[in-house]
């Protein structure tokens, strides 16, 4: 009986997937076709804070997934504020930070959008740091008006790193090479099919050197770290938050309630001032805890790929991104 019913269960399953595979207006799952909408996480006063999660690696990227697509972060907190700035209730916005990192070019994009924002709208700008908001996570903080850190929080790393693969080993292991003509001698610099050169080292060096000032000089403005603090900090070292307090990188120590108090203080907000959230589907349940704004955004995948987080990482380049602090569950 058990069997007929676990076969019946599969039929239907797979019945409903063709009839929405066949069918352009059935859709199975939540993607990023569907709007963002307001959801009321707790009070009932006039004014709002808007909270926005942020988790995972930092891209540009969307996610093409086997039933539906989760669009990047980029352009999920693009959206947001896009929403924020239209909506005159909305006195402050609360970033909540659980990130390692990520690219060099998808960071810089959020710090320059949340600035932005605040020149545009004069709305108030707060972050909490999480369990870890190191290098690309904290510097698409340093435009707020307030970072606090969670007490277990692990923030810092400000600098770069450079990814790129090299195969050439393995490959002359296998008796396999490739030969690459080119126009310039650097055409090919960085082929994971060879050596880098001297030269070559030099220069990524270089470019790496000339990001990761990027960084730090942005950390001197927004922070206005003393030289002894940026010194340290310009190691590219990580930090416990009661250490990123002691050197100028945070400005209060909290738990996510403390956060949304000191928003709606800073906002002048009453303490029952609405705390909103923008997600694609409602929650049952819901709180300031739940991060499924972007990631599974809505409903139970029925097929789990279980594709990590560093799956993002997948080509070379220059990452504001504490490695150590990427999720590979």
């Amino acid at each position: 009986m058990r069997s007929v019913s676990t076969k019946l269960a599969v039929f239907l399953m797979i019945s409903v997937l063709a009839a929405g595979c066949m069918s352009p207006n059935v859709k199975l799952f939540t993607d990023a076709t569907d709007p963002l909408r307001e959801y009321t996480l707790q009070g009932e006063a006039d004014g709002k804070v808007l909270l926005i999660p942020v988790n995972g690696i930092i891209s540009d990227f969307a996610h093409k997934g086997l039933l539906r697509t989760e669009p990047s972060m980029v352009q999920e907190i693009v959206s947001q504020l896009h929403m924020a700035e239209k909506d005159a209730d909305i006195k402050a916005v609360l970033f909540k930070i659980d990130s390692p990192g990520g690219s060099v070019t998808a960071s810089d994009i959020i710090y320059h959008e949340i600035q932005a924002f605040k020149e545009r709208t004069g709305k108030i700008v707060s972050v909490v740091l999480m369990n870890v908001a190191a290098s690309g996570g904290y510097y698409m903080s340093l435009p707020a008006d307030m970072i606090m850190a969670h007490p277990t929080s692990v923030t810092g790393s400000v600098g770069v790193i450079f990814f790129r693969p090299k195969f050439n080993g393995l490959m002359e292991k296998i008796g396999v090479d490739v030969v690459a003509h080119t126009s310039g001698r650097h055409k090919d610099m960085g082929s994971p099919f060879r050596e880098a050169t001297a030269e070559e080292d030099a220069i990524f060096q270089s470019l790496a050197d000339n990001l990761g000032q990027r960084f730090t000089s942005l950390v001197k403005q927004h922070r206005g770290l003393d030289e002894a603090a940026l010194a340290d900090v310009e190691t590219a070292r990580i930090y416990l938050a009661d250490e990123a307090l002691a050197v100028g990188l945070v400005d209060e120590i909290g738990y996510l309630s403390d956060a949304v108090s000191k928003t709606r203080v800073m906002a002048g907000l009453p303490e029952d001032s609405r705390l909103v959230v923008y997600r694609r589907t409602e929650y049952p349940n819901d709180n300031f805890y739940n991060t499924q704004t972007r990631f599974q955004a809505g409903g139970t995948s029925l097929v789990d790929l279980g594709i990590p987080d560093a799956a993002k990482l997948n080509r070379a380049g220059f990452y504001y991104l504490w490695p150590t602090g990427i999720d590979f569950e």
